[in-house]
């Protein structure tokens, strides 16, 4: 098992994959060099986990070509990658918590004798060990390491399998930057050894320009460019990954127009207002620092950002899913602490991300789920106690047709319905009243064009009816299309703020992913951030 493994070079030659009518990859060609570290960059929605699972065995991919050492290979299972030595970690821990490292490391050989050699195994496995650049304790329990300790576990997981070419998804997502420091450069020290080849997905440009060797860019599951790093520039690589004005003169579904809309009005009172907040997430870490931020009455704010910078913990504060450890929310002037009675009384209604996880029951039909917010009062309720199916029904119905939810059959269960029109469902519950505050999350994710046509013009509606609209998205042309004013989100904090309307997509990807020039002035305190 301590034998050093051989670097091994992958191609993707022509890699097509579709869901449907929709296109996740179009004729993307990717080279990675033996010995190499190779970077994988591109938004949420480019295709970078379509074609990582073409390669790892989980989503076959329609058409192209995989060639591994020069030879034409066949992956249509996760065996057949494994037996090929591509392996690959993931964002999220797939460690068995209640055992040790060493019980972790003989569950991923895949198949164990029924009866286990222990002193044998625990001799090869302390062997292994010690011929690692980084070690833990065999007998320690996963419950009890710290993040970059499981990182480092799912790592020697792939190497004690001699995975010689190694896929990591966004590595360093539940990192320190000090843990990530020496991840990534444990990684890049096995392959300048000729040990490994590592492809890696990840949004930071630090990364990359410290890291990788080469890069390859996705945009809406096309390939826009590969390119040795040594060659390019962050600013080259924001423009790639975010498009530019060149770009979208010949991508017509980049050619994003503001619609008409309402003028902002400069006194309009202001609905939302945080101060100072801060948030812990289920790490007990600090996932919101610090966060000002003010929306009037008629305006959207919109926060840009990547995954897991702390968006999701500030959702859930709004909802009153999660406590607010520090700081300060208010609505309308008063203290809010997105209870119930104060959602319904101050009018704050939500779109979460994946609804039918976050605001449906998936097995109570359309009726019901359009009777959450209000099934135990009037006209929903009467004698007291009992419900008004009929009152639910009839309202159900209005909804389903004015928000067009197709099928039109209240009666049917929510979790049956495609995830647009599950998303037009929940639309229907928040936006079928007076609305003063929506909080709206990746609204369309994954969805058709029509049907984000539909929900984006309800969002505007619900604007320039007079609601103060919070939108947190990770699609930048989203933001840029619906918002009138956007801020960034990195690492839990408000670093960034600019107007819409002339917002610098590059300079939105910059700090997007974590990259701001000191030199240039500006400041690393957070940004508060006032209509």
């Amino acid at each position: 098992m301590n034998a050093p493994t051989k670097a091994m070079s992958v191609e993707v030659l022509g890699a097509t994959k579709r869901f449907g009518a929709f296109t996740a990859l179009d004729n993307v060609t990717l080279k990675v060099r033996a010995g190499t570290v190779h970077a994988l960059l591109g938004e949420n929605g480019a295709g970078k986990s379509t074609l990582v699972k073409g390669l790892v065995g989980y989503g076959v991919l329609d058409h192209g070509e995989i060639v591994a050492d020069a030879r034409q290979v066949k992956i249509a299972s996760p065996r057949d990658a494994q037996t090929l030595g591509i392996g690959m970690v993931y964002q999220h821990f797939t460690l068995a918590a209640g055992l040790s490292v060493e019980e972790n490391l003989l569950l991923a050989r895949g198949r164990l004798p029924w009866k286990i050699d222990w002193p044998k195994e625990r001799a090869a496995l302390d062997a292994f060990m010690r011929s690692m650049p980084f070690r833990l304790p065999l007998d320690a329990p996963v419950s009890g390491l710290a993040a970059g300790e499981k990182q480092k576990l799912e790592i020697l997981k792939q190497l004690y399998l001699r995975q010689r070419f190694l896929i990591l998804d966004e590595p360093t997502s539940v990192l320190t930057p000090q843990e990530a420091d020496e991840v990534l450069g444990l990684m890049r020290d096995f392959a300048t050894r000729g040990e490994l080849t590592v492809l890696m997905i990840t949004h930071k440009f630090r990364e990359v320009m410290a890291y990788a060797d080469d890069v390859t860019v996705l945009r809406k599951g096309r390939l826009v460019g590969t390119s040795a790093v040594a060659d390019t520039s962050r600013d080259r690589l924001a423009a790639w990954m975010m498009g530019d004005a060149a770009s979208k003169e010949d991508d017509p579904e980049l050619t994003g127009t503001r619609p008409e809309r309402k003028p902002l009005d400069a006194d309009a009172p202001v609905r939302l207002a945080l101060s100072s907040l801060d948030v812990i997430d289920d790490r007990g870490h600090r996932a919101v620092r610090d966060v000002s931020l003010n929306v009037k009455s008629g305006e959207i704010l919109g926060i840009a950002g990547v995954s897991g910078n702390g968006q999701k913990e500030l959702i859930e504060a709004l909802v009153g899913q999660r406590r607010v450890h520090g700081g300060e929310m208010r609505m309308h002037g008063e203290p809010y602490r997105a209870t119930r009675e104060e959602m319904t009384r101050l009018r704050v209604f939500a779109l979460p991300e994946e609804p039918l996880r976050n605001a449906c029951v998936a097995n109570m039909s359309i009726a019901d789920n359009l009777a959450l917010r209000d099934f135990d009062r009037a006209p929903m309720k009467r004698h007291g106690w009992r419900l008004d199916r009929r009152a639910m029904r009839e309202r159900a119905e209005r909804l389903i047709a004015e928000f067009n939810v197709k099928p039109p059959v209240p009666a049917r269960a929510i979790g049956t319905l495609s995830g647009g029109n599950v998303q037009r469902a929940v639309l229907a519950r928040e936006l079928g009243q007076a609305v003063n505050v929506l909080i709206v999350a990746n609204p369309v994710f994954g969805l058709d064009f029509a049907s984000v046509a539909d929900i984006h013009a309800r969002i505007l509606a619900a604007r320039d009816a007079g609601a103060a609209v919070l939108l947190v998205s990770e699609d930048l042309d989203e933001l840029l299309e619906l918002a009138d004013r956007i801020v960034v989100i990195a690492e839990g904090r408000l670093v960034h703020e600019t107007a819409a309307s002339g917002a610098d997509r590059v300079a939105l990807g910059r700090h997007m992913a974590g990259h701001v020039e000191s030199a240039a002035g500006e400041s690393t305190e957070p940004l508060a951030v006032h209509a």
